[in-house]
């Protein structure tokens, strides 16, 4: 079996009328990416006056170059089914551009 066994759904915020006046905010979705992701620390906290759990991951996918659509960035977001991963940075594994790594939090609100 090959390394990326994981489908991500890449999504970007984008706002919308609501009808009414105001906007509305949705996720839609920019690409479907394989990755191979690994879980990398936790922590408990509180938000809104209720304990929650935020779990660090680090994905790896194969490289997409600068200004390519499908490359992802902060302020985007990782689906996988009910699971969702707040971009946080995203860089070059190495030198030879094979890679791309992309740190996540799951558990952040988004």
């Amino acid at each position: 079996m090959g390394r990326f066994q994981r489908r991500l759904i890449l999504e970007e915020r984008q706002s919308s009328s609501d009808g009414a006046g105001g906007r509305e905010e949705l996720w839609v979705t920019v690409a479907e990416l394989w990755a191979d992701i690994a879980a990398r620390g936790a922590r408990e906290g509180f938000a809104g006056g209720q304990g929650v759990s935020r779990v660090s991951h680090r994905a790896q996918i194969r490289f997409i170059p600068f200004g390519d659509p499908k490359r992802p960035k902060p302020d985007q977001r990782f689906r996988e089914g009910g699971r969702v991963f707040a971009i946080i940075g995203v860089s070059e594994a190495d030198e030879r551009r094979g890679l791309l790594t992309c740190w996540l939090e799951e558990g952040a609100l988004t």
